[in-house]
């Protein structure tokens, strides 16, 4: 289980890294024809998004790894899985139906970190 954990942990971190980082650095009109929802948000909104989600990658590997403050990383799960929640309400509200797919495979991820990380094999701080 300690393996899984930190494998799911290490991809969903270069995920949400990746992705946050493209959303905070790229300019919206290139990022638009690839994530038409930019178009439905203001610039700072995207940007907020870009970050929530690169600290979020952050949050799932440091607190762990250095063992401070480690229950922030299933925190951290979680909280990317609400963003994951909220982005699959948006994609199905808009009819979007291809885009929830994703949504929901993050989503579940994040919450087996949660999850994890919290109840089943939690990291204990130094």
């Amino acid at each position: 289980m300690k393996i899984a954990l930190w494998i799911v942990q290490g991809l969903l971190a270069l995920m949400f890294a990746f992705a946050g980082f493209t959303k905070m650095t790229t300019p919206i009109s290139e990022l638009a024809p690839q994530m038409p929802w930019v178009n439905d948000f203001s610039e700072i909104m995207v940007r907020f998004v870009g970050a929530v989600e690169l600290l979020g990658a952050i949050g799932l590997l440091l607190p762990a790894l250095l063992r401070i403050k480690p229950i922030l990383t299933p925190l951290a799960a979680l909280g990317l899985a609400v963003t994951m929640l909220f982005a699959g309400v948006y994609h199905l509200t808009k009819a979007e139906y291809s885009g929830i797919g994703i949504n929901a495979v993050l989503g579940g991820l994040a919450l087996f970190v949660a999850w994890g990380r919290y109840k089943k094999e939690p990291i204990l701080a130094k």
